[in-house]
């Protein structure tokens, strides 16, 4: 198996309301996405985001849709510069998300925050001195 990720797919509870926030409030630019799609595609840098609706996905995955608390996952979106963290942590909660650590210096050296999407799932800004990640 490469030692790739090619899709990071999240279930989420309102889909048109997901969609405004990663595509217009974000920027994220959708790939084919037609109203009326009951699943959505972001061509990222690296990967491709997709949203889909969390009942479903559990049901394609034969899991229950049921869950709460932390899932133990986080996605991570490195800039070059503290001021940027700062930037794309101030879009991000503008755009709809909620602020869970406001950004800051971090224990290991860099500097920072997360923030949650509409359905919770957790993002965090972060710049690394000590490798590109960029």
């Amino acid at each position: 198996m490469k030692g790739k990720i090619s899709l990071v797919t999240l279930g989420v509870h309102d889909l048109d309301r997901s969609i405004a926030f990663y595509r217009d409030g974000l920027g994220f630019e959708t790939h084919r996405h037609k109203p009326g799609d009951t699943c959505v595609f972001f061509a990222l840098e690296g990967t491709w985001l997709s949203l889909y609706p969390r009942r479903l996905l559990a049901e394609d995955a034969l899991i229950s849709a049921e869950g709460a608390g932390f899932s133990g996952v986080a996605l991570a979106h490195n800039v070059a510069s503290k001021e940027e963290v700062d930037a794309v942590f101030a879009l991000a909660v503008a755009s709809g998300a909620t602020a869970v650590k406001t950004p800051r210096d971090a224990f290991w050296g860099g500097y920072s925050g997360y923030f949650a999407d509409p359905d919770g799932h957790l993002w965090e800004v972060a710049w690394n001195p000590f490798t590109d990640l960029t």
